[in-house]
């Protein structure tokens, strides 16, 4: 009955999703191809402003096609300063636009042509060109170095619009070919622009916010007119606006915000432009509410509609519900289905200052068509004069309509088989599962030493094989966070291979026996093309990565640069694999080769402590490209609070990273050699941390988790002894501590070959062999576990680590005979409860790191 009960309420949600569009963009999602290599965009669609010759043309600057001469060439060299040429789509409607992807002619070895740099300009409307900067105001992409390699370029902030331009620029005349491709997904809020005050400056005590719309691409002088920006980019501010820093952007940023007394009506009047004629449900409107900084969401909206040349005279009127929870949100607004192309809405101040980083409208496109009618001499032949066609149903748009439904239908009828299917397999794992479990057997975990996360010395050249997906730009964005792990051979539980949850990969089983590994040739291979298996030079990969993910770093120049070996001096060896050893440095001079995203509050003739991952001379190939492809990634992972890569030394051997080192150390260490604050403390004359900075770590550690979880990056080791410590108690989670002796004793070695920690492990980890982000909120959870114990012992010190295992099982039987991790003296209960909810058998049921970080938030004093 329950099973019936989820299809019905499965079809009630389909059948309502009918009736609106939704139109809340989420960049990191929206990174679709849009039909430049898959040729969805016609060749008339694609022009130029000259051309080599006919074989050179525009059509032939399709990203990865070999056709013609193999690209788009101008007619005459690029020289400096002269900004001509250009090659231009045409996408037919208005596109979100988040990444670029362009090449050069390589035409099977005979082209060596391709554009160093380039510059965009896009248009919503065909007639007002606009050109693209960057969030720090440059316009200059880096293009490509050589003819065949793909560069691919994030857009930040990311552009709304019909026709792109890509224009080539050179810093001394040359030939240049181009072949282009444009990622992201329709625009389908259908808003051209809005019209808005110009963002004012809060003056805070420490520095003053600036609340400006800074990539506002329209007129900007006393107000904004006609264009979009931070309002309409798909990011949303933080809670608390002034720490924006945090992310090397100035306090206030992604916020537009005004102050009350700048605005007599006591209103801020903005106002919407759209594509057409539209159906408006909702207006959602992401404003902050920080009580403490006199900000707070408005507490009315008053909105006029314009559907033709007047605006209606009776408005709409909502005011939110008071919500005293001081931190950013959503408010739906609704718009009763109001037929407009144009919106005025004036947000009335609650206090001093009102602030907005997100407005987005849920509509769908009015079903008649709304232009004047045309001269009679080009009407069509079946629409006699008289008729009024301005009224008429626009059968397209029925067609449209009926197509989904039926589309719909086909979807529904398949789900329903799915879960039926589901029921089915749930039945017989649970059969299986107490078949194998209640023997009260040791569990022996069998594993493909190189498809786990955390591999330690064993010889890679064996049996590794790198699955890498051929079908790079079909999908470019990171897979859902229950994707799963590929394996070579497939090792299975005994009488069955998926978990009662979800499909899952089978990198890691249980078997019966404690010296056999079971493994059946045959099984089904499950997404082994999914992630992108790196050998990391310690013996451990760095981040599970998904192949697309990793097909999109690969086509990336590694925006590090060379550092020194000379400037390098050695202070002590932190760990070693099979592969390579991580050391301990000091490098002179390393702020001459830092960005202004780097910040080091020492003086400039101070060495800087880094870490050095070097990679054996005698490593084999595999070990190199993987070395050379974990550069890439950690390349692109900013966040302040995970380790950043600062140089490279990879012009020579032995090959180097360098990145960032904690002049604290470890947090397990850091926090072992301390005490809480209190009378023992005194009497011992102790270090102490206090219970209010134990929160402050355990925050970092969950916003940087947040981060990696947002690229669907799954860490797999994340503990205490992986997080490492700065000044004022900042953390940086890293990935050295499998590779130091000092922890040996927190993994467990499987038949000589791998390392598992067990302790830190979720369930489905250590029988399934699944790691996702779920996964990680597990290991989280006793992270914040050891904290409130100041990592003075052992998770489940009272347990071998066979019962470890043996404890697992009784998370997957869920009969109430689990053991958990008991709460730390200094826990409160809030504390507590969020590590018990980390720790829910149901993946699905923990809660997301985004959610743990607003939980951590709000319990710090």
């Amino acid at each position: 009955m329950k099973h019936l009960w989820d299809i019905h309420f499965l079809l009630l949600i389909l059948l309502y999703l009918l009736g609106a569009v939704t139109s809340q963009v989420n960049p990191s999602v929206c990174r679709y191809p849009l039909g430049m290599s898959g040729g969805q965009i016609q060749d008339e669609d694609i022009s130029a402003s000259s051309q080599w010759s006919e074989s050179t043309a525009a059509r032939y600057g399709r990203l990865d096609f070999e056709e013609g001469d193999g690209a788009w060439c101008p007619e005459i060299p690029v020289e400096p300063d002269n900004v001509k040429e250009f090659l231009q789509i045409d996408l037919r409607s208005l596109h979100f636009i988040t990444l670029v992807g362009t090449q050069g002619r390589h035409a099977g070895g005979i082209g060596n042509e391709f554009a160093q740099m380039y510059k965009i300009k896009y248009s919503r409307d065909g007639s007002r060109w606009i050109s693209w900067r960057n969030r720090q105001g440059k316009q200059v992409i880096e293009g490509n170095r050589n003819a065949y390699d793909i560069v691919l370029k994030d857009l930040e902030p990311p552009i709304i619009a019909r026709f792109v331009r890509f224009m080539p620029v050179t810093d001394h005349s040359m030939n240049v070919c181009m072949r282009v491709e444009l990622y992201g997904c329709e625009w389908l809020d259908g808003l051209v622009s809005y019209n808005a005050p110009v963002g004012e400056q809060m003056n805070l005590p420490a520095y003053p916010a600036y609340l400006n719309d800074s990539v506002y691409d329209g007129a900007v002088i006393y107000s904004m007119t006609e264009g979009l920006g931070q309002l309409t980019d798909g990011m949303c501010g933080l809670d608390d606006f002034t720490l924006s820093h945090l992310y090397n952007v100035w306090p206030g940023y992604d916020y537009v915000g005004w102050k009350n007394e700048s605005f007599p009506t006591g209103f801020v009047e903005i106002m919407f432009e759209f594509d057409r004629i539209r159906n408006f449900t909702t207006m959602k409107v992401h404003c902050n509410n920080m009580y403490s900084s006199h900000v707070k969401i408005f507490h009315q909206v008053v909105c006029y509609f314009r559907s033709d040349s007047d605006w209606e005279t009776t408005p709409l009127s909502f005011s939110p519900v008071v919500d005293e929870t001081p931190s950013a949100r959503f408010i739906t607004v609704s718009l009763a289905n109001h037929m407009a192309s144009a919106i005025k809405c004036q947000f009335y101040f609650a206090d001093a200052w009102m602030l907005f980083s997100e407005i987005t409208f849920q509509s769908d496109t009015a079903m008649y068509n709304t232009t004047l009618t045309p001269p009679q001499t080009e009407l069509p032949p079946n629409i006699q004069p008289e008729d009024d066609p301005t009224h008429k149903v626009d059968d397209s748009n029925t067609r449209i309509l009926i197509g989904c439904l039926v589309a719909i239908i086909f979807i529904l009828v398949g789900i329903i088989v799915i879960i039926l299917w589901r029921q089915v397999w749930q039945k017989m794992l649970e059969k299986a599962s107490r078949r194998m479990l209640d023997d009260e057997l040791t569990a022996s975990l069998s594993i493909q030493s190189e498809t786990f996360a955390y591999n330690h010395n064993h010889n890679q050249s064996s049996t590794i094989s790198e699955q890498e997906s051929n079908t790079a730009y079909e999908h470019i964005f990171p897979l859902g966070p229950d994707y799963q792990e590929p394996s070579r051979l497939i090792c299975k539980l005994p009488e069955f291979s998926q978990s009662s949850d979800e499909p899952a990969s089978t990198s890691t089983a249980a078997s019966k026996s404690t010296t056999t590994t079971v493994v059946q040739d045959g099984v089904p291979h499950y997404a082994e093309a999914d992630i992108v298996n790196l050998q990391g030079v310690t013996g451990s990969n760095t981040y599970a990565i998904p192949a697309v993910t990793m097909d999109l770093l690969s086509g990336k120049d590694v925006a590090v640069e060379e550092f020194p070996r000379k400037l390098l001096t050695f202070k002590e060896k932190l760990g070693e694999g099979q592969f390579g050893e991580v050391h301990l440095c000091e490098a002179e001079g390393m702020q001459e080769f830092m960005n202004n995203e780097f910040f080091f509050d020492i003086s400039e003739d101070q060495p800087v402590l880094v870490a050095v991952k070097m990679l054996r001379s005698d490593a084999n190939k595999n070990a190199r490209n993987d070395f050379l492809k974990e550069i890439k990634i950690m390349s692109r992972l900013k966040d302040p609070n995970i380790i950043r890569l600062l140089a490279v030394c990879i012009y020579s051997d032995p090959l180097c990273m360098i990145t960032e080192y904690m002049e604290n150390g470890d947090l397990n260490q850091f926090l072992s050699r301390h005490e809480p604050e209190g009378h023992l403390a005194l009497l011992s004359n102790a270090p102490t941390v206090s219970f209010n900075n134990l929160c402050y770590m355990a925050t970092q550690i969950a916003s940087g988790m947040k981060y990696l979880s947002s690229l669907n990056f799954v860490h797999r080791d994340l503990a205490t002894r992986n997080c490492l410590v700065g000044k004022n108690y900042t953390i940086k989670i890293a990935d050295f501590g499998m590779s130091r002796n000092l922890y040996s004793g927190d993994y467990y070695r499987i038949q000589g070959r791998a390392v598992l920690p067990i302790r830190w492990m979720s369930w489905e980890s250590i029988l399934l062999g699944k790691f996702t982000t779920a996964s990680d909120v597990w290991a989280f959870g006793v992270t914040l576990w050891e904290i409130l114990n100041f990592c003075k012992e052992q998770p489940y010190s009272q347990l071998t680590d066979e019962q470890v295992i043996e404890n697992t099982g009784e998370f997957f039987r869920d009969q109430k005979r689990q053991i958990y991790l008991p709460q730390p003296v200094l826990c409160p209960d809030s504390l507590y409860k969020i590590m018990l909810s980390c720790w829910r058998r149901n993946t699905k049921e923990r809660p997301s790191f985004q959610e743990i970080h607003r939980a951590l938030l709000d319990i710090q004093p």
